[in-house]
């Protein structure tokens, strides 16, 4: 099957959200691309020159998190709560660094805390507005 990969679009705050993500998976930017690194002919107001791009962020072994930031001149950002994005953790250990590392500032829905289907869960809106659970299959 070929891979999902999320990608996210921020409003200008893209590489912040995206260095925050960084720190919590202890990862490295595959790719971080502004709007000022484009060809001047299609580059567009100066200001939004710094803007991400693209930017991408290996997460797990097949799995990369990818974002940009939306151009004012393209109007809003598309915005929703309708999905989130969810982690299958190694570990308790890795499921409790990355519940707390990711939800960091943002806001707890529900306390990771043992399941009744026999897994540790959680989930969280982080301070960027995205939505994440975050899941330890005991049985696997």
């Amino acid at each position: 099957m070929a891979a999902v990969n999320p990608y996210l679009t921020f409003g200008g705050n893209c590489e912040e959200a995206f260095n925050f993500y960084k720190s919590v998976f202890n990862g490295e930017f595959t790719a971080i691309q502004h709007f000022d690194d484009m060809p001047k002919e299609f580059q567009g107001n100066p200001e939004d020159g710094k803007r991400v791009l693209h930017v991408s962020l290996p997460i797990g072994k097949n799995t990369v998190l990818m974002g940009s930031d939306s151009m004012p001149s393209m109007g809003a950002p598309a915005r929703g709560d309708n999905y989130s994005i969810a982690i299958g953790a190694d570990s308790e250990e890795e499921a409790k660094r990355l519940f707390n590392g990711l939800s960091a500032g943002g806001e707890v829905t529900m306390p990771l805390d043992k399941a009744f289907w026999g897994a540790l869960f959680g989930m969280f809106t982080d301070k960027f507005g995205i939505q994440w659970m975050v899941n330890f299959d005991y049985n696997h």
